[in-house]
């Protein structure tokens, strides 16, 4: 089992940026992928950025590139996604979900590969 808790969201303007922080508890290892998710009112779930737990390798979303960062922090059962430069269109509710990957192990940004899920933590940019 793992468990996920999200924390760091807020309400900032355009251009602006926030970290987002998932403390996971449980048997970390046993999830190949760490992954952030965004979704916003009456859209789906998409991924954001993902990071294999061995490796510590990172990919991000066409729309994160250049702008978001997840990485692991100074204690291994934390994950941070920092957001800068931040839009309008990044308003959502963003989850921190980790999960097993394909079934070849790869890590990939599709909601039903993650099996467990924190509560989410809200992102608000005013322009």
């Amino acid at each position: 089992q793992v468990q996920l808790v999200e924390s760091g969201g807020g309400s900032v303007q355009t251009g602006g940026s926030l970290t987002l922080s998932c403390t996971v508890s449980g048997d970390i290892l046993s999830s190949n992928c760490l992954g952030w998710f965004r979704q916003a009112p009456g859209k789906e779930r998409v991924g954001v950025a993902i990071l294999y737990t061995h490796s510590n390798i990172t990919y991000n979303s066409a729309s994160g590139t250049g702008r978001f960062y997840i990485g692991r922090g100074n204690a291994t059962n934390l994950v941070h996604l920092r957001l800068n430069n931040l839009k309008p269109d990044d308003t959502a509710m963003y989850y921190c979900a980790a999960g097993p990957g394909d079934s070849r192990g790869y890590c990939r940004m599709v909601a039903s590969e993650y099996h467990y899920w924190g509560q989410g933590t809200q992102v608000t940019i005013s322009s």
